[in-house]
């Protein structure tokens, strides 16, 4: 057989099946049975949600790493290396670790054509497995329902917000959505919501599977001030905490719901008070309200996570002029996310996204709606912060966000030339 490296198989796994994204979980649990999967034997967070999904999972696995445990974790996508994605003990999966995952799904594949998507959490279900870890944390990739991440029955799952994204594949409205995502709640299994305002189709499905809510604002709570934030849960009360390590209210609030998560699971995995403190100050997401020197790097792609960071530019210190360095897909909703930043800057950079979803700078341009700074196209990541810096100057900030893809082009160049 060839031998095959990281690269090759990411390649061979785009051309096995005919869509990008096929949602659905025949497939997926066909393959997942000939591997013996999923391992009963860790605890399983699973955590869905419009925003903020990637920042709880990475809390929750620190969370359970202070605590002592050996902890899974999958995440997607991943910014510049698949690596990204499969962290054991909050170590990134090497490429051998990986091939040799793909080698086991692949032998157990037969002629079923699995997504790149769903190939890739067999993989890491697989490699969990092998590492005999004690908790596993995994972040839904689209929806919750027909993910490829639902065929393991959760023990706890978390839903940390819902917003309008991704309607072409769950539905046009917040109603819809909450019911695609409320498919990872299983009966008698705690569930747990961080959305301030969940949708009522939540907690039909909740009621239609038994399984028992936990909300904020109801179950549990959440009260910042200068010292940090006191939360309370149904048996924890935890004073004084200190903030996420990533800024911003929506941190908080995505802090809550792992807490909860972690207190419905004690009794399985029970967890110091501190672990937690020691976790919070720690957690840290690339591209995620990341700054660095004076750009800001933030995956926003919807107008809820795009208002998110809005809030954290205000937060920070007055600095002009302000430049946005905007690259989005062609299915995200264009005019409202320059709604949301608009107020927050004072010139734009727009630059092209390759591939089938990918948006010319010029198409953009157009659908932004009114713009009343002044605007720049650009092809190339390279060209766009060129010009993004030039007009930024020395005292200037450059703001990158819109897309994973624009985040990920932006740290290559920022790694290569600084």
């Amino acid at each position: 057989m060839t031998v095959r490296t990281l690269e090759d198989w990411l390649r061979w796994q785009e051309t096995l099946h005919p869509r990008s994204i096929e949602l659905g979980l025949e497939r997926v649990r066909t393959v997942a049975a000939r591997l013996h999967l999923p391992d009963p034997r860790p605890v399983t967070l699973t955590i869905a949600g419009t925003n903020g999904k990637g920042s709880s999972a990475h809390l929750a696995a620190l969370i359970y790493r202070e605590a002592g445990y050996r902890v899974g974790l999958y995440t997607s996508p991943h910014l510049l290396r698949y690596n990204e994605r499969v962290r054991i003990d909050g170590v990134e999966a090497t490429d051998a670790e990986l091939c040799a995952a793909f080698e086991a799904v692949e032998q157990a594949r037969g002629e079923c054509a699995l997504t790149y998507f769903e190939f890739g959490t067999l993989a890491a279900l697989w490699l969990f497995r092998e590492h005999k870890v004690d908790v596993q944390v995994l972040e839904v990739g689209l929806g919750g329902r027909l993910d490829a991440v639902n065929l393991v029955d959760a023990d706890t799952a978390l839903i940390t917000s819902i917003g309008l994204d991704h309607l072409d594949w769950l539905g046009p409205d917040r109603e819809s959505i909450a019911r695609e995502k409320a498919g990872v709640f299983r009966p008698d299994r705690p569930a747990i919501v961080a959305e301030p305002d969940p949708p009522r189709s939540l907690f039909d499905v909740a009621t239609a599977v038994a399984a028992p809510l936990r909300l904020i604002g109801r179950d549990f709570r959440i009260h910042a001030h200068d010292a940090g934030f006191d939360w309370q849960g149904r048996a924890w009360t935890l004073h004084a905490l200190p903030r996420p390590g990533i800024p911003g209210e929506a941190q908080l609030r995505n802090a809550a719901g792992v807490l909860a998560a972690i207190e419905a699971l004690a009794s399985r995995r029970p967890v110091g008070e501190d672990a937690i403190r020691r976790a919070l100050p720690r957690l840290s997401v690339p591209g995620r309200c990341e700054l660095r020197g004076n750009v800001v790097l933030d995956v926003a792609h919807n107008h809820e996570s795009a208002l998110v960071l809005a809030q954290y530019l205000a937060s920070l210190p007055t600095v002009a002029p302000t430049v946005l360095l905007l690259g989005m897909l062609a299915d995200k909703p264009h005019a409202r996310i320059w709604e949301a930043l608009a107020p927050c800057v004072d010139a734009a950079v727009l630059v092209s996204l390759p591939g089938p979803r990918g948006l010319a700078a010029a198409d953009l341009a157009r659908r932004l709606g009114a713009v009343r700074v002044d605007l720049h196209c650009c092809a190339t990541m390279a060209e766009a912060l060129a010009i993004a810096r030039g007009r930024a100057g020395a005292k200037g900030r450059i703001v990158v966000t819109g897309s994973f893809l624009t985040v990920a082009a932006a740290m290559g160049e920022l790694q290569r030339h600084g």
